[in-house]
C-alpha cells in the first residue's frame, strides 16, 4: 500500500464524510463540504502523478483509481439532486454510465485483465469534478450569502438554472460520450470477457 495508493483510497473514505457534511444545513456546512471535496478531487491529481514519478505504478492503482473517481463525482451529484441544484435524470445517466464500464472492468479485471482510463475519459472527470466544484461553491454562496449574489443579481432564478443545468448537460453528454469510446474501443474485448 504505496502513497499513491493511499490518496486513491482517502478519495473513497472522504466520499461518504462530503455527503454527510454537505446535507447538513448551516453554511458552514457547505463551506466544508466544498472543501473536502477539493482536497478529495486533488488527491486525483496526486496519487497519478506520484505513481508515475516515484515508478509505483500497480495494477490496484490503475483498477481503484478511476473507481474512487466515481464514487467522490457520483456520491458529489447526488448530494446536489437532493438539495434540488442538479437535475436527477442527467444524474443517473451519469451513474448509469458509470455502473456500466465499472461493471465491465470488474469483470475484466477477474480474467486477469485492466483496462486503462482513456484520455477522453479523464477529461470528463476532470470535467465532472470542475463542474461540481463551481456547483458547490454557488450553493455555499446562495447559503451563506444570499444577499451578495442577489445584489449581482445571481439569485436562484431561471438565469442560474439554466446555467446550472447547460453545464451538468454537457458534463452528461460528455460522460456519456466516454461511455460509447470504451465500448467502441474495448467491444472485442467485452465479448471475450462475456464468454
Amino acid at each position: 500500500m504505496n502513497l499513491p495508493n493511499k490518496l486513491t483510497i482517502s478519495r473513497i473514505v472522504l466520499s461518504p464524510v462530503f455527503m454527510i457534511v454537505f446535507l447538513l444545513e448551516a453554511p458552514t456546512a457547505k463551506l466544508v463540504g466544498l472543501v473536502i471535496f477539493a482536497v478529495a478531487a486533488l488527491t486525483d491529481l496526486g496519487d497519478g502523478y506520484l505513481a508515475r514519478r516515484l515508478g509505483r505504478t500497480t495494477g490496484f492503482g490503475k483498477f481503484m483509481d478511476p473507481l474512487a473517481d466515481k464514487i467522490l463525482t457520483s456520491t458529489a451529484f447526488i448530494a446536489l439532486v437532493a438539495t434540488g441544484h442538479v437535475r436527477a435524470w442527467m444524474v443517473a445517466l451519469i451513474i448509469a454510465r458509470e455502473f456500466v464500464i465499472t461493471g465491465f472492468r470488474l469483470l475484466a479485471a477477474y480474467r486477469g485483465m485492466v483496462i486503462l482510463s482513456t484520455f477522453f475519459a479523464k477529461t470528463k472527470t476532470f470535467l465532472q469534478m470542475l463542474s461540481i466544484s463551481a456547483i458547490l461553491l454557488y450553493v455555499y454562496l446562495e447559503t451563506a450569502w444570499p444577499q451578495v449574489l442577489a445584489d449581482w443579481g445571481l439569485q436562484r432564478g431561471p438565469l442560474v438554472n439554466y446555467s446550472i443545468d447547460g453545464l451538468v448537460l454537457l458534463t452528461t453528454v460528455i460522460t456519456v460520450g466516454t461511455g460509447v469510446d470504451y465500448i467502441l474501443k474495448y467491444g472485442g474485448l467485452m465479448k471475450n470477457v462475456l464468454k
